[in-house]
């Protein structure tokens, strides 16, 4: 499992600040603002009481206290706040959901490197036939 020893952030995207694009971040992350894409860190990620998301996030450790609308994947541990909408599936070694919080998707807590492994392929392979839907429906639906 990944360390997130470093607290320094790298990346932050400020309040009324609005985005339409996937991010790439090398380190700790922070959301205050509205993204249209998704989040991809190797480190942290805190998605703050006002951002707003529309795609998913992956990093080691997040934290979530606005609204995101996708799907979230903490190779170390998720804490929710009180504030936090998810509407989304969740994959993480370890949770925390404040009391308040609203979650509408799966959870999937994998307490063991095999069960994260196993879950992973299978949440890449369900990625894998949802990206080919629209191909095979437009060819003959």
């Amino acid at each position: 499992m990944p360390q997130d020893n470093d607290y320094s952030i790298n990346t932050i995207i400020g309040p009324n600040t609005n985005l339409a694009g996937d991010i790439e971040a090398g380190g700790f992350t922070r959301i205050d603002g509205s993204i249209r894409g998704d989040v991809k860190a190797r480190g942290r990620v805190v998605i703050g009481e006002r951002a707003r998301m529309k795609g998913n996030v992956s990093g080691t450790n997040i934290t979530v206290g606005g609204v995101v609308c996708g799907n979230i994947i903490a190779d170390g541990h998720m804490v929710i706040l009180s504030t936090a909408i998810v509407i989304g599936d969740i994959i993480t070694r370890r949770i925390q959901a404040d009391d308040g919080c609203f979650i509408n998707g799966m959870v999937a807590v994998c307490s063991t490197d095999e069960r994260w492994t196993k879950t992973m392929s299978e949440h890449k392979d369900a990625q894998g036939i949802k990206s080919a839907l629209p191909v095979f429906n437009k060819t003959y639906g």
